[in-house]
């Protein structure tokens, strides 16, 4: 929707709205805790030659989790209306003496 991957976040980091969506046909059964877990990777033992040696290869997303996203999204693009898609697309920002808690979405 907003070009953000799927992930958990913590509820400290919400901001609850009053906005409704309407998702039917959508599928979700797939997301559980394995789905967020992180593949475990071996570490080798530190020495002088691993210091100063080239960064490993940094994973990126798998191709099964983006086809997965894409499946996701599409509910919420169908259930989202003109104005909405463009509110999520903005940069979200508080200016001075904005309090989130008050604010009406």
């Amino acid at each position: 929707v907003n070009g953000v991957p799927l992930r958990r976040v913590n509820q400290r980091f919400c901001i609850a709205t009053s906005t409704k969506v309407d998702l039917t046909g959508a599928d979700y059964g797939s997301v559980s805790d394995a789905y967020f877990a992180r593949v475990a990777t071996k570490k080798a033992k530190k020495d002088e030659s691993g210091f100063f040696a080239a960064e490993g290869e940094k994973t990126g997303i798998s191709e099964e989790k983006k086809a997965g996203q894409k499946k996701m999204d599409e509910p919420v693009v169908k259930g989202l209306g003109a104005d909405h898609k463009a509110y999520l697309k903005a940069r979200f920002s508080l200016s001075a003496k904005m309090y989130p808690h008050e604010l009406k979405f």
